[in-house]
């Protein structure tokens, strides 16, 4: 199994190394390797087992690293960036020559944030290399919010796991485009419409799925975990039902006759944040659960950080019947 440790020096050491390492992030934990370097990108795809069309995302920690890999930062971008960086927001840009294709599945843009963990953040000033890192698990199940998770799920994968404890955002980043006219929020995450049109006025927000998809985490069936999922609201109640071997993920309130302890409550207050924060180590817990067969899940206020939970959970049970 992989090491887990905070030692910035070994990380770094594997990552130059051409090797994998798991990086905390304020969204999720990611699977690096150097983005310049296409051995080592292929080694995610192949650890992830992920398509080579969907492509990654390139994390740094400086505007001047950035403009070293995209064409130009266009005056909206630059506000946004200038007010959310580092965080979880991620621009789609026009690529330089110097990012392979393998990263961007052949696109001519490039996909680039810089994260918010002090750890993280450390490592990349340390290395003259930018860093591609998907979500760190396989590809298409829960996004993984702790070290453990990526020990459990990749451990025999990866290098080094750098230990940032738990991750405090816990959905991957928004991502918005300034390839073309108004900017198009192309994945709804860890930061809000509402707060990005703040800073840069109205932007387009990307309705559809794709199965060639032109940013990271656009794929319609996506998330999920192993077990079959379904949405409350779809579940047919009438049929026999052994309650006991039924999990349920709601915002505040259980549901009746399922047992408590079968039942994920993601913010007792109603609070957004702390949803999105809980959701995926919820999916986790149930899918780990031997008596549970079947997860309802719940949608919550499609406002703030809500947008981007139901949009995790339509992709958790796009496929799940």
């Amino acid at each position: 199994m992989a090491k887990i440790g905070v030692d910035i020096a070994e990380a770094r050491s594997s990552l130059v190394s051409g090797e994998l390492v798991a990086i905390p992030t304020e969204t999720v934990y990611g699977l690096a390797a150097n983005a310049l370097n296409e051995e080592a990108v292929a080694k995610i795809f192949k650890a992830k087992n992920r398509p080579s069309f969907d492509p990654l995302i390139v994390h740094t920690n400086s505007i001047e690293k950035v403009e070293r890999f995209v064409e130009a930062i266009p005056e909206k971008a630059r506000l946004l960036v200038s007010k959310f960086w580092p965080g979880p927001v991620t621009i789609l840009l026009k690529k330089k020559a110097i990012v392979p294709d393998l990263v961007t599945s052949g696109l001519d843009s490039v996909a680039v944030r810089i994260p918010s963990h002090p750890l993280t953040l450390e490592l990349l000033s340390q290395l003259d290399f930018p860093l591609a890192a998907p979500s760190a698990n396989p590809f298409g199940y829960v996004s993984p919010t702790a070290a453990e998770h990526v020990e459990a799920q990749l451990g025999e994968k990866v290098a080094y796991i750098l230990n940032g404890g738990e991750c405090r955002v816990g959905v991957e980043s928004t991502i918005v485009s300034f390839l073309e006219g108004n900017p198009r929020v192309l994945r709804l995450g860890g930061l809000a419409v509402e707060k990005i049109e703040e800073v840069i006025g109205s932007v387009e927000v990307n309705q559809h799925s794709s199965s060639r998809p032109a940013a990271p985490g656009m794929l319609k069936s996506h998330y999920a975990p192993g077990k079959s999922i379904e949405l409350i609201n779809d579940f047919d109640w009438n049929k026999e039902i052994d309650f006991s071997q039924i999990g349920t993920i709601v915002l505040n309130q259980p549901l009746k006759d399922i047992p408590l302890e079968n039942q994920v409550i993601l913010s007792h207050t109603s609070n957004l944040d702390e949803a999105a924060r809980n959701l995926f180590s919820a999916l986790r817990r149930l899918d780990q659960e031997a008596k549970i067969k079947t997860i309802l899940v719940e949608f919550v206020p499609n406002e703030g950080l809500g947008r981007a939970i139901n949009d995790r959970i339509k992709r958790a049970t796009a496929n799940k019947k």
